[in-house]
């Protein structure tokens, strides 16, 4: 691919040049059709070709494209109330950015800021970005071990283990990070009552709580918040991905106490909040909630999710299928490379978390129709699998 020859070997790349793409499909240049569940890694929340987020982009584009925060936006505005409106309790204010890791860049600042602490604690298995701050809050050493020294001050406790995490914190303890649902590790579900016990631990200690629901916040699993699962608002909570429809944007909400502790220009971005991104936003959220996405997510995982255990039952190849909504993890006994290639050439677009876990992101406009192709193409690909490797 041309490609290659200007971008580097940054990317893990599959051998598929996308051309167009409309609800949960997309089309190469040789015009093959695929399901997509990789969905841009999650960016593609509600669905290639959105009709409100065309929509919304086409009529913004014929008033303005960028006006700075120095500024007031009519667009801005429209965007901020909505999303304010649907997050959780107590996150009153944002700062708007342009990825998920400005803004958990965003929110290291606002809680060094707000507690005067230093220390830091991440989980293990977590994925927060690679710029430095993100960096130093992301577990895997592959990511990090070329660029050290990061962030001083960085612990990791055990996802899921309060006691891990009681242990793990000290006095200088400001902030506790974590995903509900962690992504780039294995689709890992945190266990019920720790996101409460992990809340009430931060409030005892004087540490603040942030939820990275990056990848899966915004219906991703069903419910319009992952932490909604388990009745917890964080303290800060950091968005990114699907929330413009496609359109870079990030968002780091956060108690509005919190962030009256920042003075004028300690923070700001100067694509952040631009009207484009704004009116994509507003565009997004609104499909989201008033043309059934979240509940479609909810519906759609469940189909999927019983689709892929019943295929666990008949391939002894899969060791674990988990998740919430249309955020799934397909655990195999074998890495996954040849399993996403051969599900290209059935028509499946398909992700992958580590050397041996399947990674289902679909945009939440997913049928039946498509999950039943999904099924049936990962059936014949893991029997073909199975048959390669004489499994029985």
């Amino acid at each position: 691919m041309s490609e290659d020859r200007y971008m580097g070997g940054l990317y893990q790349r599959f051998p598929v040049t996308v051309d167009r793409g409309a609800g949960a499909r997309v089309w190469d240049t040789d015009g093959k059709e695929y399901v997509d569940c990789m969905g841009g890694y999650g960016v593609a929340l509600v669905g290639h070709q959105n009709k409100r987020v065309n929509d919304a982009i086409r009529n913004q584009l014929d008033k303005i494209i960028t006006v700075h925060s120095s500024l007031y936006n009519k667009t801005r505005e429209e965007f901020l109330e909505t999303l304010i409106g649907l997050a959780p309790k107590g996150l009153k204010q944002v700062h708007l950015n342009n990825s998920g890791a400005e803004a958990v860049e965003a929110a290291i600042k606002f809680a060094r800021k707000f507690t005067g602490k230093k220390g830091m604690v991440a989980m293990k298995g977590s994925y927060h970005g690679k710029s430095f701050g993100a960096l130093s809050l992301t577990f895997n050493p592959k990511y990090k071990k070329a660029f050290g020294p990061l962030m001083e001050k960085v612990s990791f406790a055990s996802f899921g283990n309060i006691e891990s995490l009681r242990d793990t914190m000290d006095e200088d303890t400001g902030l506790v990070i974590m995903e509900p649902i962690q992504g780039e590790s294995g689709i890992n579900v945190a266990p019920d009552g720790f996101l409460q016990d992990a809340k009430k631990l931060c409030d005892e200690r004087g540490a603040l709580l942030i939820f990275d629901e990056i990848q899966a916040g915004l219906g991703r699993t069903g419910r319009m918040w992952a932490c909604d699962h388990w009745d917890t608002a964080p303290d800060i909570m950091c968005l990114a991905k699907g929330i413009a429809g496609g359109v870079p944007m990030g968002a780091t909400l956060a108690r509005e106490d919190i962030m009256s502790v920042m003075s004028k220009g300690e923070h700001s971005s100067t694509f952040g909040g631009n009207p484009l991104s704004c009116a994509a936003g507003t565009a997004a959220l609104a499909a989201l909630t008033k043309d059934g996405l979240v509940e479609n997510s909810r519906k759609m995982g469940a189909v999927l999710a019983d689709g892929l255990d019943k295929l666990g039952k008949k391939h002894p190849v899969i060791r674990d299928v988990r998740g919430r909504g249309l955020m799934i993890g397909v655990e195999l006994k074998f890495e996954v490379r040849d399993v996403l290639a051969d599900l290209i050439e059935e028509g499946v677009l398909m992700l992958y978390s580590g050397r041996n876990i399947l990674r289902l992101l679909p945009p939440l406009v997913i049928t039946e129709q498509d999950i039943a192709q999904v099924l049936h193409s990962l059936d014949l690909v893991l029997g073909k699998e199975e048959k390669r490797r004489d499994i029985q």
